[in-house]
């Protein structure tokens, strides 16, 4: 597969990285120590067309397709890993209403959201549905022109900061994964709050909260496509998504790597810079074929999707391999650097404790692993499927 960059997607991807480099990277430490979210940012994301990747003009979008959105990912994170994270799921969510919503709520919902006018959020995980996405316990009972949801869900990205939520509630308690819808609920709804920012251990600059429903009544022309039809919206919605976070974490890998670099080739020690002893130099290789390697990954699963191919293998795959190798560099990053490295005056610490989300969020790799598994295992016609 070719992946030579057009005129265009080069255009993109030095805005995004003009953007990032100046915008993002200045910001990003004062962030996340602040535990700061920048709405101003995202109105700027906004006027640069970041927000509705995957949406035709018509409705608000630039259409641009995977490829050039995992281009835009990458770049985004190189600046600040939390901002290029929630942008990823704003644009899943603005995708999913889009994909499965009816004209008028791709009106009411998905023009405003890909314009930037409003930022999107995503919820399905809850207390005893996280890896076992299917147990989830919100309820959403049916009542004369909607629905009363009453629970809580968990560590959503954006919590308390987006204007729209896409939300995952049951519908039906006698079934388990056809029992799921998807619902869209505004900011402001009455009977719907939200839990204290999450602490966490990095990402801060993007806040995570619990969803909270006291008979919240959502009207019927607020459930997102068929009742019963959520969960697999969900899990459609969630193998894009593995292709945005792999992108981001292919980005975030690829600024802690150059920054460990620079430092190898300037820091002295026994009278020559310590990037010409032969230990760090097959390290530095290693690592830098691992980061092409997952970069590769994700714009082959992202041009499969940009083509209409399944890849839900291709998706995991990337995702997988590239998270775990975001968590990799950036430790031998902090390693290189040695107690400069775990200092909070020198950058990589806080790439390192950002990485480590990446292992988690969108399907943990262990979901991913079982992922893989599945679709390897698959028969059509008597054949396994073939890669290529």
């Amino acid at each position: 597969m070719d992946f030579k960059l057009n005129d265009e997607q080069r255009l993109i991807r030095k805005a995004a990285r003009d953007f990032a480099t100046k915008e993002l990277a200045p910001n990003a430490r004062e962030w996340e120590e602040s535990h700061t979210f920048s709405r101003e940012v995202f109105d700027k994301m906004g006027r640069l067309d970041f927000t509705g990747l995957y949406i035709p003009e018509e409705h608000g979008g630039t259409e641009v397709g995977r490829l050039t959105a995992a281009l835009i990912f990458e770049e985004l994170a190189k600046g600040c890993f939390a901002t290029a994270v929630y942008m990823s799921v704003h644009n899943m969510v603005v995708n999913l209403i889009y994909q499965y919503g009816n004209e008028d709520q791709r009106r009411r919902f998905v023009k405003p959201l890909a314009m930037g006018e409003k930022l999107g959020a995503y919820s399905l995980t809850e207390a005893d549905a996280g890896s076992d996405a299917a147990n989830l316990t919100c309820m959403a009972v049916k009542v004369d022109g909607g629905y009363i949801v009453n629970g809580t869900k968990l560590y959503v990205t954006s919590g308390g900061v987006a204007d729209l939520y896409v939300v995952m509630v049951r519908t039906d308690e006698a079934q388990k994964q056809k029992g799921i819808s998807a619902i869209v609920v505004e900011k402001g709804t009455p009977g719907f709050s939200f839990g204290p920012y999450e602490p966490k251990m990095g990402l801060n600059a993007s806040p995570t909260t619990e969803l909270h429903f006291q008979d919240c009544f959502i009207p019927d022309s607020d459930r997102i496509g068929e009742e019963g039809r959520g969960f697999n919206m969900a899990l459609s919605a969630l193998n894009g998504g593995r292709v945005g976070i792999g992108a981001c974490a292919v980005g975030l890998a690829q600024q802690a790597f150059d920054y460990a670099l620079n430092y190898a080739q300037k820091r002295v020690q026994f009278g020559r810079p310590i990037v010409s002893f032969q230990g760090l130099q097959f390290l530095i290789a290693d690592l830098a074929a691992e980061i092409e390697a997952s970069r590769l990954m994700i714009y082959r699963a992202a041009s499969l999707m940009d083509l209409g191919e399944q890849c839900a293998l291709e998706a995991a795959m990337g995702k997988r391999f590239a998270t775990d190798m975001a968590m990799r560099v950036t430790t031998e990053a902090v390693q290189i650097l040695g107690g400069y490295g775990y200092m909070r005056s020198y950058p990589v610490e806080m790439y390192m404790r950002s990485a480590k989300i990446a292992q988690i969020f969108e399907g943990t790799n262990q979901v991913q692993r079982i992922v893989i598994a599945r679709e390897l295992t698959k028969t059509k016609g008597g054949k396994r499927p073939d890669l290529y």
